[in-house]
């Protein structure tokens, strides 16, 4: 069975700056603050990634008092780790499967 890749998450973590969020947000649950800091990027820019990533479900938020903090989903790395491995999967048993030239 072909197994096809989501498209626009592949868009959304080829991003350099949020595929960096997403590294970080890996390690340890962080604020704004703690992004704006590890990244060097301003924050309206990084809060503009965060959206995107947000959007995309990739994180989910947590308000505490006036910070809001973020934490990777990683059921959705699972979801596109599994898509790609179905993808390997299917490239090792079709090896040797080759269309003829007319």
């Amino acid at each position: 069975m072909l197994t096809s890749v989501d498209t626009e998450l592949m868009r959304v973590l080829a991003d350099p700056l949020r595929l960096r969020i997403v590294t970080l947000l890996a390690r340890e649950t962080l604020c704004t603050t703690h992004l704006v800091e590890e990244t060097g990027a301003r924050q309206t820019n990084l809060s503009n990634h965060l959206k995107v990533l947000r959007e995309a479900g990739v994180v989910e938020t947590e308000p505490c008092g006036r910070f809001t903090y973020y934490r990777l989903k990683p059921e959705v790395l699972d979801s596109l780790a599994a898509r790609f491995a179905g993808l390997a999967e299917t490239a090792r048993a079709h090896a040797d499967t080759k269309r003829s030239c007319p």
